[in-house]
């Protein structure tokens, strides 16, 4: 699997970033309306992993491109940065495999955001507006062709460039959120 090392919080007003990015010298990439149907993981591989995180199953529907993701993810619920380990796979018939999925396993739950989505070397840096929750700030720094120590160094430089040592920490998912609401 994949990995990435996230930082996730609570940030309002997200329009206080915009300088900050600007310092930074992030490239602003897109700004898209996700919605993220997730389903019911019953079984793990190694059910040891269900001590350490909640493994998680969704679908990413992007509204703008009619584009899909299949994403498969374990992410510890820490307030800190963490690693996460995932799989995706792009999917072209999303309204389809969301019909089998959810006879298949069933919803959880769904998520819809808005995301921008800012670019720094290899750190993905997300605004988002996430409905019937508010405004977070989410990094996700890819280890891709750089050392650990390169990696974990860029995403604390992102994470005090943009001054997020002093967020409201989320450690779960938005999922999480939104069931805790309901």
């Amino acid at each position: 699997m994949a990995t990435n090392l996230e930082f996730k919080a609570h940030y309002q007003p997200l329009k206080s970033l915009y300088p900050k990015l600007t310092e930074l010298k992030a490239t602003h990439r897109e700004t898209i309306n996700q919605i993220d149907t997730y389903f019911y993981v019953t079984q793990v591989k190694d059910p040891a992993i269900l001590e350490v995180c909640k493994p998680r199953l969704k679908l990413r529907e992007i509204s703008e491109t009619g584009e899909g993701w299949l994403i498969y993810y374990e992410r510890p619920n820490h307030n800190e940065s963490r690693y996460s380990q995932y799989q995706l796979s792009e999917v072209t018939n999303p309204s389809t495999l969301k019909t089998l999925l959810t006879a298949a396993l069933e919803i959880e739950t769904i998520v819809q955001k808005q995301r921008e989505v800012w670019m720094f070397k290899n750190t993905r840096i997300h605004l988002d507006r996430v409905a019937d929750l508010g405004q977070f700030v989410e990094l996700e720094t890819v280890f891709q062709g750089q050392t650990e120590t390169e990696a974990i160094d860029e995403h604390q430089h992102v994470k005090n460039t943009l001054h997020l040592g002093t967020a409201d920490p989320v450690a779960v998912s938005y999922s999480d959120l939104v069931m805790q609401k309901s």
